[in-house]
């Protein structure tokens, strides 16, 4: 069994994100030794957004040669993922949405053919056999029954996102209110990676 781990935060070691994806991980690997990991940190190694010359060699046009790495890069990124049996994303909210690292890999996963198809029904998802866990933090409370629901655009995004490649269960584990002071950030901690800790075995 393969676990792809993605993380996304710009902050490093001061990441709530990174520091729950890694304990998302710790728990599988404890219940799965045999587990093979590949780890791909979206900030040290990111993937350029899509252009307009990657779309059209997408779609068959030649691609010019100084294309070539951006090319290859995403061929990388799609190929761990359909390798993976597991996908675990740490995902903090950066202005109510995801960072645009995880958008520009997102970009390169979702791709007509390889995770999705389209027919006379419409699309439909080619993925829905994997296990996405997603670690979140935000720094306020957007749950449904709160007024900043509206505003949220992570959460909500990624579940359609996975669902229109068929991942249909995506699991999250949250730190909410983490900017709302030490006493509330140690707390969405202490509590996500509790969480962590009780997830099914891989």
């Amino acid at each position: 069994m393969k676990l792809l781990h993605i993380d996304s935060s710009v902050l490093g070691p001061h990441s709530v994100s990174r520091q729950v994806s890694a304990a998302i991980v710790d728990r599988l690997r404890q219940t799965t030794p045999s587990l093979e990991t590949v780890y791909r940190d979206l900030t040290l190694t990111p993937l350029a957004h899509l252009s307009g010359s990657h779309l059209a060699a997408a779609q068959g046009a030649p691609a010019p040669a100084e294309l070539g790495p951006d090319l290859a890069a995403s061929a990388a990124a799609l190929d761990e993922f359909l390798a993976a049996d597991i996908i675990v994303i740490g995902a903090p909210m950066y202005n109510f949405t995801i960072p645009s690292q995880l958008k520009a890999w997102i970009d390169r996963i979702l791709v007509a053919g390889k995770t999705f198809s389209y027919g006379a029904n419409g699309p439909q998802g080619l993925a829905g056999a994997k296990r996405v866990i997603v670690a979140i933090s935000r720094g306020g409370h957007y749950g449904a029954d709160m007024p900043t629901a509206a505003g949220e655009h992570l959460e909500t995004y990624l579940r359609w996102v996975f669902g229109f490649i068929g991942i249909t269960n995506p699991e999250f584990i949250f730190a909410d209110g983490i900017q709302l002071g030490p006493e509330h950030r140690e707390k969405a901690i202490a509590g996500a990676l509790q969480s962590a800790t009780t997830l099914r075995a891989a």
